[in-house]
């Protein structure tokens, strides 16, 4: 059986599953759709969640929380708690990445783009991200975020090294990724004046609380 992590009621109400006054009538236990089922593929024996679980960490929540610590502070929450120290060396940012990306999580398009913006955290080795995709099962994933990053970032040569060293992968269904536009900031305005000014979301090291 496929390992997975355990999901709350507070990970299942944020996800927008369930209401919390609905949490409260729960006395049964959900199975929820994983990313694999929504991809059509497989689930598989994870290594990295199983090093997830062996770290301490019991939800996917908790992988959020780790990349919100990292700098990923576009994506904190109200109900936002701390995480449990764990440094890059312990838990890499391409192995962080790669595990929000599991295809043996929740299917969480919240989780996904958390995943993406630690996909292109400054410093990441593109042939660490490559051998962890692949033995994840989440090459198509990863080939997604990196070309709609490349329509942002078409002069940083992260994404196209990316891209030539991934395997080729079938297109994924409509829909169950989220749109490119969830993967950056939007301004409105900059120095020039009123203009759109687009941004790719990924960890800024100076808002990091855990380093290491």
């Amino acid at each position: 059986m496929p390992l997975s992590l355990d999901f709350p009621p507070l990970y299942l109400a944020r996800q927008g599953i369930y209401s919390g006054a609905g949490l409260r009538q729960i006395v049964c236990v959900v199975k929820l759709p994983t990313f694999a089922d929504k991809l059509g593929t497989a689930t598989h024996e994870s290594t990295l969640l199983q090093k997830v679980r062996r770290l301490g960490f019991q939800t996917p929540q908790w992988l959020e929380n780790i990349a919100v610590a990292r700098g990923c502070w576009h994506y904190r929450s109200p109900d936002f708690v701390s995480a449990p120290v764990v440094s890059e060396l312990e838990f890499s940012n391409e192995e962080l990445a790669i595990a929000l990306l599991s295809p043996s999580l929740p299917y969480s398009p919240h989780t996904i783009r958390i995943g993406a913006a630690m996909l292109g955290a400054t410093g990441n080795d593109v042939a660490t991200l490559v051998r962890l995709a692949t033995a994840e099962g989440c090459v198509a994933p990863v080939r997604y975020i990196a070309e709609a990053a490349l329509r942002y970032e078409p002069e940083n040569p992260f994404w196209r090294q990316l891209l030539n060293l991934l395997p080729t992968s079938p297109p994924i269904k409509e829909g169950v990724m989220p749109h490119p536009t969830r993967f950056v900031s939007m301004a409105g305005m900059n120095r020039s004046g009123l203009r759109l000014t687009t941004v790719w979301i990924r960890p800024r090291p100076d808002l990091a609380l855990v380093r290491g």
